[in-house]
């Protein structure tokens, strides 16, 4: 068994080059680009919410007062004339890309540490290559993948977001794993 703390420099390069990573899928490759639509009318719906001085948060269309009420012929009702939405609703103003940047590196880091902490508990020092790079690359690539999917099963992402994203966890995967693998402790 490794010690976390000598795993270190592959936890904090891996974090790094995932960062990178993502930052060029999405200014070069942008294959996202159109993963979220625009509205026919966008401005009449912003006018709209403005209106009803919407509080930001997470909102869904229609949405029932209980379990009970699911059952309702007027629930029934509105489910069946649509439309239904999931809708997330934040303040005026443009969102901090500094906030999210902190945060998505903060992520990268624990995806990282997850990844250390299955193959230090798994491998022994001087493991091999692609021992490590077979435990780190899973547990990354459940870090970065898998947990998106839940959002296309319940919540109606498009599955092509879905599988975008998977495409980009399974690149992260992969290059956490070589860190991994390259700066394993001998």
């Amino acid at each position: 068994m490794i010690s976390m703390v000598s795993l270190w420099l592959p936890i904090l390069l891996s974090a790094v080059v995932v960062f990178i990573l993502s930052s060029l899928i999405h200014t070069v490759l942008r294959y996202h680009a159109n993963d979220l639509r625009k509205l026919p009318d966008e401005d009449a719906v912003a006018n709209a919410l403005r209106q009803w001085n919407v509080p930001a948060g997470e909102y869904i269309l229609p949405r029932p007062n209980s379990m009970k009420d699911m059952n309702t012929p007027e629930f029934q009702e509105k489910v069946k004339r649509g439309p239904g939405a999931l809708l997330t609703v934040w303040g005026g103003g443009r969102p901090s890309m500094t906030a999210s940047l902190i945060q998505w590196f903060l992520y990268c880091l624990v995806a990282s540490i997850f990844a250390a902490y299955v193959s230090s508990r798994a491998l022994p020092a001087g493991a091999s290559y692609l021992s490590v790079f077979r435990f780190a690359g899973a547990t990354a690539f459940c870090c970065y993948a898998i947990g998106g999917w839940q959002d296309s099963i319940w919540f109606k992402r498009a599955w092509s977001t879905s599988l975008k994203n998977t495409l980009d966890g399974l690149i992260y995967a992969l290059f956490t794993a070589g860190m991994f693998g390259w700066l394993w402790p001998r």
